[in-house]
């Protein structure tokens, strides 16, 4: 180095010591004299910006291309899954459709969980063999004797298979031929005892009513026993009730002895029920000298057990779900259908026209019901417009591709079909207008009861059961709900399925006989 350029750069070392000098102490660079009283926050802002960097990346790794919630450090999967625990899932579930699209993703006890609203994808789900599980908390399906027993929420799929052939006879072939009388005469002995259940005002709590023609219907169509109605459908109620209550409930639910056992208790209950009515039944076999022609669901599971072929416990739990799937169910479709009805008075004289014109002098059994097409389509709007149960639940099993997306195995998947129904190919889909059926509907636009290997078992006798209710019913009655009462004004749930909320009033109609409306208007017109 010269002279000439040491000499340059001595004036510069000369004012950058000079100007250290100058600066106040906490401002100094890293060095010995570093003031403590700065150091901890400064470490602290650090491990901070660290952990929003981990997170970030956390989220990264969960980031999802289906729409849906964002993940937010594990924040999105606990706000989703309080949704679902604090509204229903039926609610929640309409509720991300509404938000996201018609294919999003959530999470259900932090698994993941795709809401399908979309008919495409609806319709390969349900016809694909890789979903025909389904999810819940295993725990809570074990409370109420679902886990791996019966047909509803049973995921061992050869299991299920098994029981589904059972189930399968006894709803279709002769089972379903013997429906019709049965409805018939059921429905017309709790109408001539209407005046049991006709409240001091002249009104009838029609869900009460509905539930007791169709729990007397299903036993005399599947099991055959004397049984007190009353106190078997309170504790169908409360079995529902636990059912709803457990079935995504976290791990950590179960721990709260006193919280657990109240709803394990109320299961029992029903299962006691059960097995007490299918004591009885065994006793009835053994000691008959010679069975009916035609075996009863319950007796050809009794041969099952006998032979090996099921358990006790699924014997008991098949009867069990088989006897409350028309109270949970048929009987809040029959009373909205009724609801329905009374919002669309001409719709229910031409019901009732249609009837008389084909109703046969021997009565609503010998009616040909092919040729009851307004009540058909009347049935069919019902389902589409306000049904009972708008979606169901499964579970992946195989690696599979829907709508572009891959889903992975394991995944869990809700059909929100009852959305569906009120977004795609219906001339008014939110209207309730029986012009949405008058052109024949592609079905996979149309899934009240599913399809597919996992569809509904039960859904040629259902229909049957509604048309023969509804006729025995209104060919000698029109309902009168409370003034202005109707389905909107009704306080309702979507949890496991949509539910009025019963109080005193909201649920009552009057009976007025047929002939006596006829005479009224006839003086009107007079």
């Amino acid at each position: 180095m010269n002279k000439q350029t040491a000499g340059r750069q001595r004036p510069a070392q000369v004012c950058y010591s000079t100007w250290l000098e100058m600066l106040p102490a906490e401002t100094l660079p890293i060095c010995p004299v570093v003031v403590d009283s700065m150091s901890k926050p400064v470490a602290l802002l650090l491990l901070l910006l660290l952990l929003v960097l981990l997170l970030t990346a956390w989220s990264h790794t969960h980031c999802s291309h289906i729409p849906g919630p964002s993940f937010l450090a594990g924040l999105g999967p606990v706000l989703s899954y309080t949704r679902f625990i604090w509204s229903g899932i039926g609610t929640a579930s309409n509720y991300y459709n509404i938000k996201y699209g018609s294919i999003v993703r959530v999470w259900i006890n932090s698994e993941e969980t795709l809401i399908i609203s979309k008919s495409s994808a609806v319709y390969h789900v349900l016809r694909s063999t890789h979903y025909v599980a389904r999810f819940g908390s295993k725990k809570g399906l074990e409370c109420i004797g679902m886990e791996g027993q019966g047909i509803i929420f049973n995921s061992d799929v050869p299991l299920w298979k098994k029981v589904r052939t059972y189930f399968s006879k006894a709803l279709t072939g002769p089972g379903l031929q013997r429906t019709v009388a049965i409805c018939v005469n059921s429905t017309r002995e709790h109408l001539d005892n209407l005046q049991n259940m006709t409240d001091s005002s002249g009104h009838v709590d029609v869900l009460n009513l509905m539930r007791a023609t169709v729990v007397d219907i299903s036993n005399k169509l599947f099991l055959r026993v004397p049984l007190d109605e009353v106190d078997l459908l309170l504790k169908i109620q409360k079995y529902f009730d636990t059912w709803q209550t457990v079935l995504i409930k976290p791990d950590l639910f179960f721990k709260i002895g006193w919280f657990y056992n109240k709803h394990k208790a109320a299961a029992q209950e029903l299962q006691d029920v059960m097995e007490s009515l299918l004591e009885y039944k065994r006793r009835a076999i053994n000691e008959s000298e010679k069975l009916d022609d035609e075996v009863d669901f319950a007796t050809e599971l009794i041969f099952a057990q006998n032979h090996g072929n099921l358990s006790a416990d699924n014997v008991r739990q098949c009867v069990l779900e088989m006897v409350i799937a028309a109270p949970d169910t048929l009987s809040i479709t029959l009373f909205f259908m009724l609801m329905l009805l009374k919002q669309k008075p001409d719709l229910e004289l031409k019901i009732v026209a249609e009837m008389s014109a084909v109703m046969s002098a021997n009565g609503a059994e010998n009616v040909d019901y092919s040729r009851l097409k307004v009540l058909e389509d009347f049935i069919n709007e019902c389902l589409r417009f306000h049904p009972v149960v708008d979606f169901t639940m499964r579970k992946a099993l195989e690696d599979d591709i829907i709508e572009g997306f891959n889903i992975k195995k394991g995944t869990n998947i809700i059909l929100n079909i009852g959305l569906m129904h009120k977004t795609e190919f219906f001339p008014k889909p939110e209207e309730f207008d029986i012009e949405n059926f008058e052109k024949t509907v592609p079905k996979r636009f149309f899934q009240p009861f599913g399809c597919g290997p996992r569809s509904c078992v039960g859904k040629h006798i259902a229909m049957v059961m509604m048309k023969a209710i509804l006729v025995t019913l209104l060919s000698r009655y029109t309902v009168c709900p409370r003034h202005g009462c109707t389905l909107d004004s009704i306080r309702q749930t979507n949890n496991l399925s949509q539910q009025p909320v019963e109080d005193e009033h909201s649920l009552a109609m009057r009976f007025i006989p047929r002939t006596t409306q006829q005479q009224h208007a006839d003086q009107t017109r007079l």
